[in-house]
């Protein structure tokens, strides 16, 4: 039976997930995502346990700034990762542009150059579905602003294989196509504009 969607921004409306423990999130996003981006790992404490990957729609032939930009703003070390790194506890992981970024059943990250998929590469549908695979409830999964409906397939294959789905409220995205095409297929577990969003992330208990 399909899990059914929770459709809250609300700060005081609980949230059985905030409770779970992950060990990895993963996050994608597109036009407008950037900002949302900053609020996110700005909010981050030292302390946090899960490793990040994120996956942005950049221009290939371009070198990506996102490391540079993100490491001034967040407590957590921000790298772009080389195939075969071990993704790590505490770590943010930037996939390099133009490269697919994927999960490897040893918890190793995956660069391919595989053709485009929703016209982006690297894609958030394929880091999202090989992440699901690998690491079933204990993955989070975050789809920000954008402008198409990569993210939607990839994140209700989070929800089918146990993990948890978050997507930022539409009426808060610069570009509401992509977290609108999520929350139409059925999705999101919770929807949340960014502030909230932020907080719920910081939040997350450490492991034990």
């Amino acid at each position: 039976m399909a899990r059914s969607t929770v459709t809250s921004s609300a700060d005081s409306q609980p949230d059985a997930a905030a409770a779970r423990r992950y060990d990895l999130v993963v996050i994608g996003g597109s036009a407008g995502g950037i900002e949302v981006l900053n609020l996110l790992l700005g909010a981050l404490p030292e302390c946090f346990a899960p490793a990040v990957m994120i996956v942005t729609h950049l221009p290939p032939d371009s070198p990506s700034y996102l490391v540079h930009a993100f490491a001034h703003r967040c407590a957590l070390p921000v790298i772009e990762p080389d195939a075969g790194e071990p993704i790590m506890p505490g770590r943010v992981h930037i996939a390099p542009p133009g490269y697919h970024m994927l999960v490897e059943v040893d918890r190793t990250v995956a660069l391919s150059t595989d053709p485009a998929v929703r016209f982006s590469r690297p894609s958030i549908d394929v880091l999202f579905e090989s992440a699901a695979v690998v690491y079933g409830e204990r993955l989070l999964a975050i789809l920000l602003s954008g402008a198409n409906d990569d993210g939607a397939q990839g994140l209700a294959q989070v929800r089918a294989l146990g993990g948890t789905a978050w997507v930022q409220a539409p009426d808060s995205a610069a570009s509401p196509e992509m977290p609108r095409a999520a929350i139409e297929r059925g999705a999101a577990d919770s929807i949340y504009h960014p502030a909230t969003m932020a907080r719920r992330l910081a939040a997350l208990p450490a492991f034990l």
